[in-house]
């Protein structure tokens, strides 16, 4: 991964914990600086880089939208189940890189999401566990094992094909049933 792709997922997941609340709009400005020294570079990013602490809680709801946009990133409304999911894979890549303990991903995962999306399931069951280890015969080493590879499975990011596959604009559902 290019230094270049690596500051627009950075942009992306930081636009999601801020959406979510979990980050501060200062956080997503120190962001966009960062895409800009890597290299991503729009009008709109050097606005949003160019915005002082005191006026990112002002501007970055304005602001962070179009930059995103002028990237081909996208911002979605926090109660948006992709965005829940951006939030997700955001926090288990921050997990990844140490600024997360296992226990504390799966806690604010359980806390925020429950049981409800279907895409932490297996989080907020690691979350349970951990409250009954000293019933059972495992190890928080155990657990934070699995923990950092469904981390690693939720912080995977899809890759799109180079070529479209079946018919442009079509679902595979009707490229199956056509054949």
């Amino acid at each position: 991964m290019t230094s270049t792709e690596a500051a627009a997922i950075a942009l992306q997941d930081h636009a999601a914990l801020w959406s979510a609340g979990e980050i501060s709009a200062s956080e997503v400005v120190d962001a966009a600086c960062d895409a800009l020294v890597a290299g991503l570079d729009t009008p709109g990013l050097r606005i949003l880089a160019a915005r002082t602490r005191a006026e990112a809680d002002y501007d970055v709801h304005d602001l962070l939208p179009p930059a995103l946009d002028e990237r081909g990133l996208s911002f979605r409304p926090a109660a948006d189940e992709a965005a829940q999911e951006a939030v997700v894979r955001a926090l288990a890549r921050r997990m990844l890189a140490g600024d997360l303990e296992p226990r504390e991903l799966t806690f604010r995962i359980h806390q925020r999401y429950g049981h409800e999306l279907p895409l932490t399931e297996r989080l907020a069951e690691l979350d349970d566990e951990y409250d009954i280890l000293e019933y059972g015969d495992r190890t928080v080493d155990q657990v934070d094992a699995e923990v950092t590879a469904e981390a690693r499975r939720l912080a995977a990011r899809p890759r799109v094909p180079a070529e479209p596959q079946g018919v442009p604009g079509v679902g595979d559902e009707w490229n199956s049933q056509s054949r």
